[in-house]
């Protein structure tokens, strides 16, 4: 046993985050808490983290366990330079000798980070890098994460889950990555109405067990419900009951007043749509030999894409990459270089900026989205603010409250809010799910997807990704966008198949090395086996029937009609066109090897 919570108790004003709560954590356990925003996840961290004072029960961590935390805000650190950011996290007894510097200088290393780089100057995803270094470096027991994914890209996610999975300590983490809780977590606790409750396995099947507790948990209250109103009747007959005496039925009843009383029914769900309006022209977006350059370094290079009305394109590279650069470049925001882009006629469009600049920190969470009036405008209806902000999960009591003293998913989902209330035919979000509780990211997944205007989406959420887009633009840092159909998995099984293919075409070492021989070098060569003879001979035919294949594919989806086919059938039909792409790729790759290892 490294931690135990044992009847915690915390409260927030009169509102309730933990009431007794308990917990205890082993070794190597990694263990996801979740529960929606503003419930009390990063308050309980905290509190493991001797940053705060329960008002109630205890916490114990064992005696000479070390332990070391990464909060969600990154503004928490001094202006110092990165090396002694991360130099800290070894405490001050740590010393100053060469194995203490190397450790510091691997781990810099090891998340590529400048050594000399003051925090101010960083990006948001190179501080939560620094910040990570800096939990880490100490190799602690008992590491707490909250909201460890967010501001990273998709590579240093899938390193960061690597490095997770070799740590050797146990893992207490805050999430609303879902691909991320699949492949750590060995146990979800769930954080609803101020208890804890505990779920082995990870989230896949936390959802599936959660599922089935809530459909008992809603038969039994019914069943509840119905004898109560049975009981209720008998009471008030009055005559009958006083008669009767039955003082045990009486006292029995007064319990379940009190049961009732104290159900904890659980909140609802967020509602929210997406207000759509007309339609636009058929292109929304066009670009031609487009770059953009800042000083010396080219971020975007000589962009070539066509962007028609119904796309749903999701944007992907690494931090630095320029992913932000090509969404203004689209949005004209920023202007090219070179080249030219060409954008759309009437177009309403709806942006979901990542930084919230759009929110006004001072003003009431209903003045950020109705300006001080109380009716909203929603698909022609007028709406009052307080009921479409409960729709966002939003109290009566919170209308009033500044945005400022909102917790980071709260923001979010207020952002949102406003955002919704516009119609719009163009959807623009750059990572729309940091900070959102996984449920009202389910939901916003499950709107989007229904959206039926045009979609551009920056994010790093694998999940998200898969499930929302049909295509991809990807930066890979050096300025050139691709053009990719399929969602996130697929582009990671056509790059693994890519990458393959390259490596087959390497000749092994020595393979073609000089023999000496009459004073000259000679390329050493050697017939074709019988087996491989036969392949290469197959292979144009082969090449051919592939071909025909994906033409046959490319004009199905050519087709207007396309898009508004089963959702399902379209993903396969789109997934079938990669696949088809990259069995072309491989065929090529293995011509092309079969041919150099015969010297042709």
């Amino acid at each position: 046993m490294l931690l135990r919570l044992d009847n915690v108790s915390l409260a927030f004003g009169s509102r309730p985050l933990l009431d007794q709560a308990s917990l205890q954590v082993g070794e190597r356990e990694r263990v996801c808490l979740v529960g929606r925003n503003g419930e009390g996840k990063s308050s309980l961290l905290r509190l493991v983290a001797g940053l705060g004072q329960a008002d109630d029960g205890s916490i114990w961590i064992r005696p000479g366990a070390r332990l070391a935390s990464l909060a969600q805000d990154l503004d928490a650190v001094d202006d110092d330079r990165v090396i002694d950011i991360v130099r800290g996290g070894l405490g001050a007894d740590a010393g100053e000798g060469w194995e203490t510097e190397y450790r510091v200088e691997a781990m810099l290393s090891r998340l590529g980070l400048e050594a000399e780089r003051r925090f101010a100057e960083l990006s948001g995803g190179w501080r939560r890098r620094t910040l990570l270094a800096r939990a880490l470096v100490s190799e602690p027991d008992i590491l707490l994460l909250d909201e460890p994914t967010n501001h990273l890209d998709i590579a240093t996610i899938e390193w960061l889950e690597e490095a997770l999975v070799a740590f050797r300590g146990a893992l207490l983490f805050v999430t609303h990555d879902r691909a991320f809780v699949n492949r750590l977590a060995t146990r979800v606790v769930e954080l609803d109405r101020g208890r804890l409750s505990s779920w082995p396995g990870n989230y896949d099947e936390y959802v599936q067990r959660k599922t089935l507790q809530l459909e008992i948990e809603a038969k039994a209250n019914a069943d509840f419900d119905r004898k109560l109103a049975q009981e209720e009747v008998w009471i008030r007959k009055g005559v009958e009951a006083r008669r009767t005496r039955n003082e045990g039925r009486v006292r029995a009843l007064q319990a379940m007043r009190r049961e009732r009383r104290e159900r904890r029914d659980r909140i609802g769900q967020a509602e929210f749509e997406v207000a759509e309006a007309a339609g636009p022209g058929r292109c929304i977006f066009e670009a031609e030999h487009a770059s953009v350059a800042f000083d010396d370094r080219t971020v975007i290079r000589d962009l070539s894409v066509r962007i028609q009305r119904g796309d749903r394109i999701g944007i992907v590279g690494p931090n630095g990459a320029g992913k932000s650069t090509l969404l203004k470049l689209l949005l004209g925001s920023l202007q090219p270089t070179s080249g030219r882009v060409q954008r759309g006629a009437r177009l309403e469009i709806a942006y979901y900026d990542q930084q919230r600049e759009q929110l006004d920190l001072e003003a009431s969470v209903s003045d950020n989205v109705n300006g001080g009036n109380a009716f909203v405008p929603i698909a022609g209806e007028n709406r009052h603010v307080s009921g479409y902000l409960r729709d966002f999960l939003f109290r009566p009591d919170q209308l009033l409250t500044p945005a400022s003293a909102l917790s980071g998913g709260e923001r979010n989902r207020l952002l949102l809010a406003r955002l919704l209330a516009r119609p719009a035919n163009l959807l623009v979000m750059d990572e729309p799910t940091n900070d959102l509780d996984i449920d009202t990211l389910e939901l916003l997944e499950e709107r989007v997807a229904g959206f039926d205007g045009t979609l551009l989406l920056v994010s790093h959420d694998r999940a998200f990704l898969d499930r929302v887009v049909t295509s991809l633009l990807v930066l890979e840092g050096d300025g050139r966008v691709q053009e990719f159909v399929g969602g996130w998995s697929d582009w990671v099984r056509w790059r693994e198949a890519r990458d393959a293919a390259a490596r087959r075409v390497l000749p092994p070492a020595g393979a073609h090395g000089a023999v000496a021989g009459s004073g000259t070098a000679k390329t050493q060569r050697r017939r074709l086996s019988f087996k491989d003879q036969r392949e290469y001979d197959a292979l144009p035919a082969g090449i051919e029937a592939l071909e025909r294949t994906k033409a046959a594919l490319d004009e199905r989806i050519a087709q207007p009609e396309f898009y508004s086919e089963d959702r399902a059938a379209v993903r396969d039909t789109l997934a079938r066109l990669q696949q088809t792409i990259s069995d072309i790729d491989a065929a090529y790759a293995r011509w092309t090897e079969l041919e150099s290892l015969a010297g042709r």
